[in-house]
């Protein structure tokens, strides 16, 4: 959720090359995937991922637990992230299956992925560029390292059609994604020799018409502090 001021170095892992690897060859596997043809970064998307019902199940979450967005860094700025957001309960039995269900398909143990976060945009808020990645020159770069490290890649299921606005937007790499019910998108925030991918960095406009929900969840490269 990160990526402001200067360029940070940034510092190949094989293990973090392999987890991309691994990751990506099991999503090409899966007939519910498509990978966006584009050489600089990984990217799939699954229409249909998950069924409507379960996706009213997690909007009437988000309704009753949302608060306002935050940011890890303070170099974001006011205005840079307006949505409201809540944290998922992973061992709820509503959510369980649906949290376990995004490290099955992406091959990951489920101790390594944070908390699902769900995310709500009103008309006129939005999250602007940024990259999912933490810059390891950072303040905050300490804690994230004690608590599992890197990240490596990210899963982000739209739970709603929206009439307009509301797009996932990867400017460097030319790719905008509209809100569709149901669909899953997901990316390696990693290159392949495993060091941050700044062509991930993406926005999430400002919805126009209709409130736009969405749940993402993120992992690391090691076991995730807030795992049990």
């Amino acid at each position: 959720m990160f990526g402001f001021g200067k360029k940070q170095p940034t510092y190949a892992s094989p293990a973090r090359g392999e987890i991309g690897a691994s990751v990506a060859a099991r999503l090409q596997a899966d007939p519910r995937m498509q990978q966006v043809e584009l050489a600089q970064a990984q990217i799939f998307y699954g229409v249909d991922y998950l069924p409507p019902d379960q996706c009213d199940l997690l909007i009437g979450m988000i309704d009753q637990y949302r608060r306002p967005s935050t940011l890890l860094s303070n170099k974001g700025g006011p205005g840079f992230r307006t949505s409201e957001s809540c944290d998922m309960d992973r061992h709820s039995p509503m959510v369980k299956p649906i949290d376990n269900g995004l490290a099955d398909l992406l091959g990951i143990d489920p101790a390594h992925g944070e908390t699902m976060q769900g995310q709500r945009y009103a008309p006129g808020q939005q999250f602007k560029a940024h990259h999912d990645y933490f810059h390891e020159a950072e303040d905050y770069w300490p804690a994230m390292k004690a608590g599992g490290g890197q990240r490596t890649w990210t899963a982000m299921i739209y739970l709603n059609d929206v009439p307009e606005g509301g797009a996932t937007w990867f400017p460097s790499a030319g790719i905008k994604v509209a809100p569709r019910r149901g669909m899953l998108l997901a990316w390696n925030n990693m290159k392949l020799d495993g060091s941050p991918n700044e062509w991930t960095i993406h926005e999430g406009m400002p919805v126009v018409e209709g409130v736009k929900y969405i749940v993402t969840k993120w992992f690391r490269v090691g076991r995730w502090s807030g795992a049990s």
